[in-house]
């Protein structure tokens, strides 16, 4: 009659393991975190009931409810996914402010040599102040270039050597000679062949093509590079990921062990598994950020991106100077070709501005001042040291977010390991989603990537390739860099819709082949990615 008595005392022991017999314990801890969240606090029973009912914490007793259990994984997800795009922002803020410091330190290159035209090319006379306009649309041209305008910058460049030859050859004739548009344009079609500018065009146009295709390259990266983050960080989290968060955060809420954090593998398994898609952006990643380290190095490397820029109008007059020294045997092979204009006082065009002029700016006494050479090489170093910082981002975020959150290493016995307070025993997977296949704490397909991601990742390949072309001289067409990225905010011109319609005005070929060419080592994390990474919102996740 005895056993009757004792059965119910010994079932009261199982549920619930390591309490006195008869204790009830509170549920108070977790009643002021659920309120906390918004919920009202009478979901939450007062003291631990029976944990039958829960599909994903474990089983036993437990203060938390079916509609608790339910409404803690939402809470999970959002935060985590909250904490991902936070991580996110504070990174594409660091490439939008790289994009504007070299966008603006660019551009004030290009408008001051622009300014410098009116000093450098005035002892030119009437062939500058009649000619305004043509200088004027050889800047605009470059601008818009760089800006992502589809214009062919190599026949862009030709089409202002031509036009200025053909205005310095009129303005060199008698003023009683009349030149027809047909013998101007015979004219012009000789700068190929008898190169009545010496090499200053050919010369020029090499380095000013590969100075704006690096230029108009690295700010088209660091926008693609932005792009990439704001998708990637907007990919919501899986439905196994949202349980394993749950178990990772809460459950030990509603096991009674509010104070008990995380073990630091348990985290890092669960946070590897639900980030990794994400990580395997890393190889194209690094690769992207590597190949930018080498475009911005390549701004210094001689002649410098700012000597190519501001010496433009010095080699503009070192060119002109060099036609009106040789114009009398530029003329008597042109009318070789050309044939003689045939109008009344036919005959070598007067050289009466062929002389030097005293003062005026040669090419090769062009300097720039030592402040300007400072001011690249410290552009060039941040730009530098900035991009180092964010090569192992995407593999470094399950790390940064659970830096914080799980236990330190010196409570690796008694921390949450998922089911209890105990050392967590299960290896950590790698990064990346082949090396999920064995995760114990969150189930994924690894045959089934995300397909956003895969894009993404098609994208960086895509912008490395343009950038390595760049390095070697090559045009770069944007237009289809990525699916919508539109440049807001940013100042480039996608879509074509910065070319102005003005016709080549000679149709001879470029020079310049390698132009409208088709796309064809990492340390340890640094310090400052942490800097980057953990001040996020991830008190949202700590709140107990």
């Amino acid at each position: 009659m005895r056993v009757p008595v004792l059965f119910p005392v010994l079932l009261s022991l199982f549920a619930a393991p390591g309490a006195p017999a008869g204790a009830e314990r509170s549920c108070a801890d977790l009643r002021k975190l659920y309120s906390g969240k918004g919920f009202p606090q009478t979901e939450v029973p007062q003291t631990e009931i029976s944990g039958e009912h829960l599909r994903v914490c474990p089983q036993g007793p437990t203060c938390c409810t079916s509609a608790v259990e339910d409404n803690l994984t939402g809470i999970s997800s959002r935060e985590t996914e909250g904490l991902i795009r936070e991580a996110g922002r504070s990174l594409q803020a660091v490439f939008n402010a790289l994009h504007r410091s070299f966008d603006t330190y660019f551009t004030e290159l290009h408008s001051g040599s622009e300014r410098a035209l009116q000093d450098a090319l005035s002892p030119l006379g009437s062939l500058y102040s009649q000619n305004t306009r043509l200088f004027a649309d050889l800047y605009t041209d470059l601008r818009q270039y760089y800006r992502g305008s589809a214009l062919n910058l190599d026949e862009n460049l030709s089409e202002f050597w031509s036009r200025l030859l053909e205005r310095a050859f009129k303005a060199s004739s008698p003023a009683d000679v009349t030149l027809s548009e047909d013998y101007l344009e015979c004219v012009a079609k000789q700068q190929e062949t008898l190169r009545p500018f010496g090499d200053v065009p050919r010369d020029m146009k090499a380095k000013v093509i590969r100075a704006f295709v690096t230029a108009r390259s690295f700010v088209q990266g660091l926008l693609v590079s932005s792009e990439v983050v704001r998708k990637v960080s907007q990919v919501p989290l899986s439905p196994e990921c949202v349980k394993a968060l749950l178990r990772l955060v809460y459950c030990p809420h509603c096991r009674g062990l509010p104070s008990v954090k995380p073990c630091t593998g348990y985290c890092s398994n669960v946070m590897k598994g639900c980030l990794a898609n994400q990580a395997d952006l890393d190889p194209e990643w690094q690769n992207l950020i590597d190949t930018m380290i080498q475009v911005a190095s390549s701004f210094r490397a001689e002649p410098s991106l700012d000597v190519v820029l501001s010496s433009i109008p010095a080699r503009i007059l070192e060119a002109v100077r060099y036609l009106q020294e040789n114009m009398e045997a530029f003329t008597a092979k042109v009318y070789q070709t050309c044939g003689s204009p045939g109008e009344p006082g036919t005959g070598i065009p007067s050289t009466h501005e062929s002389k030097r002029k005293s003062g005026s700016l040669s090419v090769s006494d062009y300097k720039l001042s030592q402040s300007a050479g400072l001011r690249l090489e410290m552009q060039v170093s941040d730009l530098s040291s900035k991009l180092r910082e964010m090569r192992q981002y995407w593999v470094q975020l399950p790390v940064a977010l659970c830096n914080k959150l799980s236990a330190d290493s010196t409570s690796q016995d008694k921390c949450w390991n998922g089911i209890s307070k105990a050392r967590y025993l299960p290896e950590v997977m790698g990064d990346g989603l082949a090396n999920q296949i064995n995760n114990p704490e969150v189930e994924l397909d690894i045959t089934k990537p995300d397909m956003t991601i895969r894009q993404q990742i098609m994208q960086l390949k895509i912008m490395s390739n343009r950038l390595k072309n760049a390095l070697d001289g090559n045009d770069v067409d944007f237009q289809d860099t990525s699916d919508d990225i539109s440049g807001s905010g940013s100042g480039m011109c996608l879509g074509g819709q910065c070319v102005r319609g003005r016709p080549g005005l000679y149709a001879y070929p470029p020079d310049n082949h390698r132009v409208q060419g088709s796309a064809a080592a990492g340390a340890g994390p640094p310090g400052s990615l942490w800097a980057l990474l953990l001040p996020l919102a991830i008190a949202l996740l700590l709140q107990r």
